[in-house]
């Protein structure tokens, strides 16, 4: 007996729901695999990045993340890289804000390094953009340089201050990093609550070749937290942001203190997310090598029967999760691909 075809309307508006039963309502997007920080958990330091030919246009672009709010995705987070380094990139967020406005979606986001928002803080809060992710580290200049190779710290908080001042809601996320900010974390979640911004500590990932043993960067942050708790009154909250993080509310502070723990605490169990990379590529696992092509059935055909159809084939097949490891014996990542090709 044939397979039975479903009418184009149903196949390409069907939710998106995977072998788990978990419904796919976020999506992260890199819309560039480019960076101008070039952070040592991160990248190498002599980093070969793809040729600008192989990246999506903007329009194809908007014509993915568009099919993908078709299917019921009702997050959208831009990242990269450094989301804000692609040229012209504004034209695509203006233009997904449609989304927003009709209804279609619910939140537009992106995540950034900060060292471009002094200049497009205005034009994102314009585009309806509420909320975004600052990754920062640390407040030290000379570990800032370390950390980023040559970054500039003022850049940075100067981008957060405009981007609170364009009413934007800045949440940090720091990546913990054993001898070098560990130490630091007090005082940088102080610093950030005392802003009325949130923190969110994450563990080094085991993604990418960047030049440098996992091992001597890697800090559980069940340590971290032990630590916190000497000093602090946690108390675990059962609010999320659709994300992997698990949030407690700091009493001393009044700020919340997230932790992002893909080592020391598997967060799959509730994964309602997928990323796609800035030459098509959807992942829907970031610690599988898994990989669907939508480029293809993107430029395949005008229509999006195809696209849907194969968006459809790939998260048919989403694990159940990841299986991060640092590997000891052989000090190489558990993922060939760098963090800033699948996309934040």
């Amino acid at each position: 007996m044939s397979a039975i075809s479903l009418p184009p309307s149903e196949s390409l508006f069907r939710p998106m729901t995977d072998p788990f039963g978990r419904t796919i309502r976020y999506l992260r997007v890199s819309v560039t695999d480019r960076c101008d920080l070039r952070c040592f958990y991160c990248m190498s330091e002599d980093m070969t990045f793809l040729p600008k030919a192989d990246l999506l246009t903007l329009e194809e672009l908007d014509r993915l993340c568009s099919a993908f709010i078709a299917k019921g995705v009702r997050k959208l987070r831009l990242t990269g890289g450094e989301p804000l380094v692609r040229r012209n990139v504004m034209t695509l967020v203006r233009s997904l804000s449609r989304h927003l406005a009709s209804g279609a979606l619910d939140e537009l986001t992106l995540t950034t390094n900060g060292s471009q928002l002094a200049r497009f803080a205005g034009e994102l809060a314009d585009c309806g953009v509420r909320r975004i992710n600052v990754s920062l580290d640390t407040l030290d200049a000379d570990k800032f340089r370390a950390i980023t190779r040559w970054g500039d710290i003022d850049k940075v908080l100067a981008g957060i201050e405009a981007a609170r001042a364009a009413g934007l809601a800045v949440k940090i996320n720091a990546v913990a990093l054993k001898n070098m900010n560990e130490d630091e974390i007090p005082s940088l979640m102080q610093w950030a609550h005392s802003k009325g911004m949130a923190l969110t500590l994450i563990e080094v990932m085991p993604m990418g070749d960047i030049g440098a043993g996992r091992i001597d960067q890697y800090v559980p942050l069940s340590l971290l937290r032990a630590r916190l708790e000497k000093q602090f009154t946690l108390t675990d909250l059962e609010e999320s942001t659709g994300g992997p993080a698990r949030y407690v509310r700091v009493s001393e502070t009044g700020g919340k203190l997230g932790f992002i723990t893909p080592m020391t605490h598997n967060f799959c169990e509730s994964c309602n997310r997928v990323r796609i990379t800035c030459t098509g590529t959807l992942h829907t696992c970031l610690g599988h090598e898994d990989a669907s092509d939508l480029r293809k059935p993107l430029r395949a055909s005008a229509d999006n029967e195809l696209l849907s159809a194969t968006i459809d084939r790939a998260i048919g097949l989403k694990p159940k999760g990841h299986d991060f490891i640092i590997d000891r014996r052989h000090n190489r990542p558990s993922v060939s691909r760098h963090m800033s090709v699948t996309g934040g």
